[in-house]
């Protein structure tokens, strides 16, 4: 066998093998809507009114992009009814430079969801749980993004779930 060959060898046994590796990280495990539900304090049908970013010093001494996310509250389906609530995630763009976490889907000014929140360490702020699980974006016909979930099935649980 040539050099070249073995390499090529070399280079598609690799492929195969990182290929189940690739497959399963991009994979999420989808927490039910009870779940969700149980752990949040506060579950919100909102509109994204503005997104600011700003540096931020994380728990590990890291310097991190993180967002601030105005809330317009349409709708409570659990916690105390607010017209207004500030969600805060790590990522965003600043100045020229984007962090894009992976787990957290990307939000812009116009966007509708629900969003299933809970108190951040004594901030102002709420992040949501279970990082990107507790936000479902809905499309112009009230279903969730990437799925067949429409907003009456999360109001429905809600209800079962006595909030």
């Amino acid at each position: 066998m040539t050099l070249s060959a073995t390499r090529l060898l070399v280079a598609a046994a690799t492929v195969v093998m990182l290929s189940p590796i690739a497959v399963s990280a991009s994979q999420r495990v989808a927490t039910s809507l009870p779940e969700l539900f149980a752990g949040s304090e506060t579950v919100v049908v909102a509109h994204v009114e503005s997104v600011s970013s700003l540096w931020q010093e994380n728990n590990h001494g890291d310097r991190i992009i993180v967002s601030r996310i105005l809330l317009r509250v349409e709708e409570t389906l659990k916690g105390a009814p607010a017209m207004l609530h500030w969600m805060e995630v790590p990522g965003g763009t600043l100045d020229g430079l984007t962090l894009h976490v992976s787990s957290l889907p990307s939000l812009a000014a116009g966007e509708r969801g629900v969003f299933f929140l809970e108190q951040s360490g004594g901030q102002a702020f709420k992040t949501p749980r279970l990082r990107g699980e507790g936000i479902l974006k809905l499309d112009d016909n009230d279903r969730v993004q990437g799925s067949s979930v429409r907003l009456d099935d999360v109001r429905s649980t809600a209800r079962q779930s006595g909030n």
